[in-house]
This record gives C-alpha cells, structure tokens and sequence, in this order.
C-alpha cells in the first residue's frame, strides 16, 4: 500500500494534464451535492472544509450553508464585531468569497476585504483580527479565509477563524458543519442571501488595506537592521499565492534586497514541479513541487518559499537544501528562545505529536516546558494569544511565534515570518540555518526522520482515527521494547485522531488525512537510516493489518 514516487515527480506541470478552469467554475455553480452522500457532505478537517467542484465536495450549495451557519454561530455567541474575509489565488476561491458576501451581508454582517480584489495570506487575516479585538471587550471581530491551502488546483477550502484570531477549536468547527449538513439536507431553504451586486455596494461591505496592516507591523516581529548589516543573498518563490504582493512591498519598506523568483498568479499553477504522486500541490516542504527554487539552491545564502494561503513555509539553504520542516522548527525554536529576553520566563513551546523528538531535547536543553498536542495549530491559538506558548509549530511546515516584546503575533500559521526569521538566524549567527541545525545535532544527536503517505478509503481513514492503544497489538518496535502507546496528546489529552507508538531510540504515528484519501505514518530514529526504515516497515504492516479488517 506504500507509496513510491510518481515517474513524472519534480517534473515540468506541464506534463500532466492541467485543470480546465472554466469547467471547475461551471461545476462550483452547477452541480447540486447529495448530502445523503457522505463525501459531499460538510466536512472539517484540522481547521476547514475543502474539496473540489468537479466530484461535488466543494460546490456553492456548500460555501451557502457554511456561511449561514457561520452567521448563526457569531449571533449566538455574541460576535458583532467586522469579519475579515481573506481569499487566496485558488480558481475557486473567488466565486465562493462571492457566496460568502452574499450570505454575510443578507445578514447584516460588517465585512472587510482586500483593497482593490487583492488576495489575502491568512497570517494577515489573523493579525487583522488580533489587531482589531486588542483592548475591546464589546464588537469583537472574527474571520473566514477562502483557502484549500497547498492543495491542488481544483481544489477549494474555507475556514473560520474566531475573535481569538485562530483556527476554530473543534467544538466550533463542529457545530458548524452539523448545522451546515443539516441546512443542505433542507435543500437551503434556511439561507438567507443578497444577490451579489447588492451584497458587493452594501454598506457594510468594506475595503481594508491587509497588506500594509501587516507589513508595516513586521518590524515588532522581525530584527530588519541585522539582515540589513549583513548584505545577505535572498529570494523568495511566492508560488503564486496569496503573498504575491506582499514580499515587494517588505523589499520595499524594510529596505531588504532579495530576488522574488516570479510573481506569475496562475490559477491552473502551471510553473509548479509536479509533487511526490504526480500532482500540482503547492507544497512549499516537498522537494518534488519545490524544484524551481532548488535549481538556484547555489544563487542565495537562503531562498524561501510559502504555499498557496502563505501558511506554510518551505526554507532553501546553500548548505543543505531544501530544509526537512522539523529541522528548520528546532533551529527557530533554539534561536528564539535564546534571542527573545522579553518573552515570559515560563513560556513554552508547542510542537504536534508527530514532529521530531529533537525539540524536546532543545527545550530540555533550553529549560522550556513542551506542550505537545494533536496536529492543527487551533490547540496552540490560546497559549500564544495569552503569552504562555512563545512557538507553535507542527511538522507539515506551519509555524508561528510572539513578538518580539513577548506580544501576539498571529494565532494562526504564518509562513512568511519563519521565511523571514531564516535570514534574521542567517544574519545574527553567521551561518546559515542548514548550518545551524548540524551544530544541534552534534551537540543532541541525528534524528533521522521520515513521513510514508499510503492510500486508504474514507472507511479504512475512519477506522485509524478511532483506533485505541488495545487495539494496536505490539510490544517491540524495532528491537526495542515499546514503552508507550497512546492515542491523545499528552499536552492536553486531546484526542490525536490515530496512534503513536514510543520505543527508546525510536517512534511512529499514524494518522488519516483530513483532506486526501490518504493516510500518514510519520516515524523517527536517533539510531540509523536503517532503524527507521525498520520502524516504517513494521508500523505500515501494523496499521494496515488494522485498517484492512
């Protein structure tokens, strides 16, 4: 069930067939999903709800019900402040911002969005939220990106972030998708919309400058006069998304000089490489979509990349190259934690259940608690709204972080500010981050690390999430005894929605994804390449001898 690398993977888009635009925008109108159905009912994953027009899983009749049940939602709990409303360069992200507008403004909803139709990365959306709530007890703002993140190109996503600027928990998003379900399964009879015309010349529709909110507040998180100092060569490969526009105009205003790859907006993304299974993914951690930047690896001291919303990071250095996530996250969090004096003395870092153990020997040697939770930075938003968490960061290359005073920044991922901090890290201790984490490993160990993704059906994926650890017959991993097996974090005992499994020397998890028919075992070693591939043979036969029952 393992899978190996598509012939086509690194290669030109170009080469497999590209989506037909006009037809993904038709079918967003056309096509009526069942919601007997189960895969074209509401569902939300780690923070949204996404799918693609063409198999009936992201159609308008979803984008309608979300938005009224969104509206429901804010009139329940009191949330009557602006909604900032973001969307990325998806084909699809533009006709569903125009079923929200018509949802929101039907019900009297102030909305904020891009000045002049621009996209809006959704760090910049959580910052606009955090921004307006700071000191208001009453009107307090909350938000929606219209945003599949990496996903392909006929994909769509939408997500809600509330007053406290991240991801909604999973009591929200829940609540939410039952009342959507259930407004779909009324055939939206219970939607309340303006045509969009109207909806677009409301009064309550609003621009709002995002990009300059932002960038001008970037000095509070970034240390620009020592990337300044040191006259570093850098690039950025916005990969045609929702920060498109925003890098020139960081060049511009805190007068750093870098190269921006390309500033080409393709619906289609046309430019990318094609990704591990011969898909368009604008996956800024994997080295087969992310073979543009690393042709010009040997150009630039360091080279940084975002996905499609901008909240993904992917750093390139001369050193090593394309840098695994969990890598360049124990380099952050080792830099931050000893850079930052104004952050509280008890703050903490939060890392997922599958990112490498390497952070906790950091925090051990940094005298940091861990606060270790499911995947999804939704379980991160309140330590780092209130202080107490000064990083979140989870494997798949999200992250985000304090102010520099120890203030919040987003609570949401931010792939631009992990881009930048590489060449603040480059700037201030003279090597590049590649550079720095060998220096950690030498002084901790060398984890060796890897994340097999196998295909499996909705069942199988549903049967992963609910697996116990009395189900999961194994007591050696590797040759080692197992000395832990748990199915929630031990940050806060919430639910991991699979398995991980600890030995001495090695680990692995496996969990189903929430947006592809596939799942997930991560699994590491501070032993040898072999060890680990050891451990990933015998977790894949395990789950799947599970999973297949």
């Amino acid at each position: 069930m393992a899978i190996t690398l598509h012939p086509l993977a690194g290669k030109s888009a170009t080469l497999a067939p590209l989506v037909d635009i006009d037809r993904l925008i038709a079918a967003y109108h056309e096509i009526r999903p069942d919601p007997a159905l189960a895969a074209q009912r509401v569902s939300f994953g780690t923070s949204g709800h996404r799918g693609s027009s063409l198999h009936g899983s992201f159609n308008q009749a979803h984008v309608l019900a979300i938005s009224q049940a969104i509206c429901e939602y804010r009139a329940q709990a009191g949330i009557d402040g602006p909604l900032f409303l973001g969307i990325d360069t998806h084909a699809l992200s533009q006709p569903a911002q125009d079923s929200v507008l018509e949802v929101l403004a039907a019900h009297g909803v102030e909305v904020r969005i891009a000045r002049d139709a621009g996209y809006t990365p959704t760090p910049a959306v959580s910052h606009a939220i955090l921004n307006w709530n700071r000191g208001r007890e009453r009107g307090l703002a909350d938000g929606i990106v219209v945003t599949p993140s990496h996903n392909p190109p006929e994909d769509g996503g939408i997500k809600y972030n509330p007053p406290n600027g991240g991801p909604a928990d999973t009591a929200v998003t829940r609540a939410i998708q039952e009342r959507a379900n259930a407004l779909l399964a009324d055939g939206l009879r219970q939607v309340r919309r303006l045509p969009l015309a109207q909806a677009r010349s409301a009064t309550t529709t609003r621009e709002f400058d995002f990009l300059s909110s932002y960038v001008e507040d970037l000095g509070a998180l970034i240390d620009f006069e020592s990337i300044r100092s040191a006259a570093l060569r850098l690039a950025v490969d916005p990969l045609g998304g929702a920060g498109v526009a925003y890098w020139p105009r960081i060049a511009e205003r805190w007068r750093i000089d870098f190269d921006i790859v390309s500033s080409e907006v393709d619906p289609r993304f046309a430019f990318m490489s094609l990704d591990w299974d011969g898909r368009v993914r604008m996956d800024p951690s994997s080295p087969p979509a992310m073979q543009r930047l690393l042709a010009l690896r040997d150009r630039y001291d360091v080279a940084m990349a975002c996905d499609t919303d901008h909240d993904r990071h992917g750093i390139v250095t001369r050193s090593v190259g394309l840098m695994p996530a969990n890598h360049y996250l124990a380099v952050m969090i080792d830099y931050l934690f000893r850079e930052r004096g104004q952050w509280r003395s008890d703050a903490a870092i939060g890392k997922t259940v599958v990112s490498s153990a390497i952070i906790d020997r950091v925090a051990q040697r940094l005298g940091r608690r861990i606060f270790e939770t499911p995947v999804g930075l939704k379980w991160f938003a309140a330590g780092l709204f209130d202080g107490s968490l000064g990083f979140g960061g989870e494997e798949s290359a999200g992250a985000t972080f304090l102010r520099r005073d120890g203030g919040v920044w987003t609570t949401d991922k931010d792939g631009i500010a992990p881009g930048l901090l590489a060449a603040e890290i480059s700037a201030r201790r003279g090597r590049d981050p590649g550079e720095c984490y060998a220096a950690l490993c030498a002084e901790l160990g060398t984890p060796f690390f890897d994340r097999v993704d196998a295909l499996a059906t909705r069942e199988q994926k549903a049967r992963l999430s609910a697996l116990t650890p009395q189900q999961l017959a194994i007591t050696t991993l590797a040759g080692e005894p197992v000395t832990q097996v748990f199915d929630r974090a031990p940050g806060n005992d919430a639910a991991i929605g699979g398995i991980k499994v600890v030995a001495r020397n090695g680990w692995f998890a496996a969990r189903p994804s929430g947006t592809e028919d596939i799942y997930k075992i991560y699994a590491e070693s501070f032993c040898s390449q072999q060890h680990l591939a050891t451990i990933l043979g015998e977790a894949q036969a395990v789950v799947d001898g599970v999973i297949a029952a």
